[in-house]
């Protein structure tokens, strides 16, 4: 496997499935974490259900990382566009639109949201109330 620091060149297709943007953290959080613009830097863990104040999800391999010479101690990928996995608290059906929980890091199903509170679309379920993980396409819901 050859490794270089900057492509140039046209990509026709990619290994991960979503377009990311680094951004400050105010904490390390891992993939999957449901973040919102506050705290003490840019973003920070969701606390409140339906937050407008929604950032995105943690990435886990960005296909495309923006903002990719960010320096910082807690420097945070976070999906704008695609697929990416994310954590959820209760039963999600491929379809429910997802917005922040109550429970730090974690989002919930709602199908009523409020403008501006939409944090994705869930392309895969989960049929138990307990926390998990699901698949969610964010950007274009």
């Amino acid at each position: 496997t050859l490794k270089f620091g900057t492509f140039h060149g046209t990509a026709t297709a990619a290994q991960y499935a979503d377009l990311a943007e680094n951004y400050q953290g105010d904490d390390i959080y891992e993939a999957g974490t449901v973040l919102v613009f506050g705290g003490s830097e840019e973003v920070t863990i969701t606390n409140a259900k339906g937050d407008r104040r929604v950032a995105g999800i943690v990435s886990t391999n960005p296909a495309h990382l923006m903002n990719a010479d960010l320096q910082g101690d807690n420097v945070v990928a976070l999906g704008l566009q695609g697929r990416v996995p994310c954590k959820v608290i209760g039963r999600v059906e491929k379809g429910d639109l997802l917005v922040t929980s109550a429970i730090a890091g974690y989002a919930i199903v709602d199908n009523d949201p409020k403008i501006g509170t939409v944090l994705g679309k869930a392309v895969s379920s989960k049929d138990t109330d307990d926390r998990g993980t699901v698949e969610v396409v964010v950007g274009r819901v």
